[in-house]
């Protein structure tokens, strides 16, 4: 059970026990209204309470994980050009190679 659901009980636990204890109380009709339409109220302030701090961290979560993310693209990048400017090179050696065959065998008795 994820911890938004346990506290999603909890506070509908707290809400009805208040609300039944509001009922069972032994006050006028309007002002046991009054307590429940407070009770209520209350409640319903804790929930935005509570919703906007998730919706704060998970904002937070995504942010980090966008930015790292980004970091991670760029470093791909980086080492996508230094693969290719290696592999020209390398190319480019070969080709060298291929034109100067000479030079390929005094290279390989040194």
């Amino acid at each position: 059970m994820g911890s938004g659901k346990v506290l999603a009980s909890v506070l509908a636990g707290a809400a009805a026990g208040a609300i039944l204890g509001i009922l069972f109380a032994p006050d006028k009709g309007t002002e046991t209204r009054r307590k429940i339409a407070e009770k209520g109220s209350d409640f319903a302030g804790s929930v935005k309470d509570k919703y906007s701090e998730y919706a704060d961290a998970i904002s937070d979560k995504y942010d980090a994980a966008k930015q790292k993310l980004s970091g991670l693209v760029s470093e791909g990048k980086d080492m996508g050009k230094d693969l290719v400017n290696q592999a020209k090179d390398k190319a480019n050696a070969m080709k060298s190679d291929v034109r100067n065959p000479g030079d390929v065998r005094t290279s390989m008795n040194s």
